[in-house]
């Protein structure tokens, strides 16, 4: 087997900056009689016949076991005291906003995630500092001071592990990762922790004898390609450290969706409907935290056969909102006769962004 040695760019500096419930938090900070209380930023679900999704959960909802993209239903049985709150996107994008602004008092190379997460580039950074940790400690300074909100950081040489590390010590935390350990670190750490991993693939992992990140370190990268294709590649790549992806400040994104695969089939159209209004709202949360709007919605149906069609459907204006995004896909489904027909999963797509 060809064999070639593995190239891993430590020279970089990255930070990843992540808002501590970043929803939720602003909230208890407009409005102070929340603290102390269980938040979960969704609608609430005795309003709206069940529906709606979490955005996310202050600290004490999340010991209820409540987290992002729970039902909106489910919250309120694991805690039916939680205070539900539909949410201010548009004050979430000004402030984020405003973190950005303090994000780029220290470097321009940010590439933003979502509306409470970034990476930073600090190896060359406008305050000359030669410590990243110092500069994250900046900014989760300046954060709090100005905008009295609170951040973890990760900081790290890569992308991935600078992810993973802002995740160790949450709320307010400030986790290194040097080159010289990380792969110690990621010996130890669990699969189902790589981020990227979801449950379903950590399960198949676990089936074959994939527990954490040394098992990965100690198999054949051939073997996981062969399992896995593109995917083990990569996997085996991380588990040794190895992430070579840029920060890219001026990242496009050509769409965003949302799918879900049903264990038991749909076949009223009551159901179908419901479960795309609930996509939809996944859709729209979505678009809205990376402050972007489409105006092309795409409808995916897989039937029990696993035979695949699509749908789409142009509109005169571009979107966010999950109203309209369900409207379409209904629309889009009623040009369809789905014959009695088992739907085994559904999909929609805002593109045109």
């Amino acid at each position: 087997m060809l064999t070639f040695p593995l190239i891993n760019d430590t020279s970089r500096k990255i930070i990843h900056i992540d808002m501590d419930a970043f929803f939720a938090s602003i909230e208890e900070r407009d409005n102070p009689e929340l603290i102390g209380k269980p938040v979960v930023i969704a609608r609430n679900p005795l309003e709206t016949g069940g529906r709606g999704v979490v955005s996310t959960a202050n600290y004490i909802a999340r010991t209820y076991g409540i987290h992002s993209a729970m039902s909106a239903k489910e919250a309120y049985e694991l805690c039916p005291k939680a205070i539900f709150i539909s949410g201010n996107y548009d004050h979430y994008k000004a402030i984020s906003h405003q973190i950005h602004e303090i994000f780029h008092r220290y470097t321009d190379e940010v590439e933003g995630m979502a509306l409470d997460e970034a990476y930073l580039d600090v190896t060359v950074n406008k305050i000359g500092a030669t410590s990243a940790v110092k500069i994250a400690k900046l900014i989760q300074h300046d954060i709090f001071n100005e905008l009295h909100l609170t951040s973890s950081a990760g900081v790290s040489y890569n992308k991935f592990l600078a992810k993973i590390a802002s995740d160790i010590e949450k709320p307010r935390g400030l986790t290194l990762i040097e080159p010289e350990r990380a792969l110690a670190f990621l010996s130890e750490l669990s699969i189902g922790e790589f981020y990227g991993v979801g449950t379903k693939t950590a399960e198949k992992l676990e089936k074959i004898g994939i527990k954490t990140g040394q098992d990965i370190q100690n198999m054949s990268p051939q073997l996981l390609a062969d399992l896995f294709g593109v995917f083990g590649w990569e996997l085996y790549l991380k588990a040794n450290g190895i992430h070579n992806s840029p920060v890219k400040p001026n990242r496009v994104r050509k769409s965003i969706g949302k799918e879900k695969t049903y264990g038991k089939l749909l076949y009223l159209d009551a159901d179908i409907e419901a479960e795309l209004e609930k996509l939809a709202e996944r859709v729209a949360q979505n678009l809205q935290d990376k402050q972007l709007k489409g105006h092309i919605i795409v409808l995916k149906i897989r039937y029990a056969d696993f035979t695949t069609l699509t749908k789409r459907l142009s509109l005169v204006e571009k979107i966010d909102d999950s109203k309209t995004i369900a409207t379409s896909a209904i629309k889009l489904l009623n040009t369809i006769n789905l014959q009695g027909k088992g739907i085994r999963l559904l999909g929609i797509t805002t593109t045109g962004l």
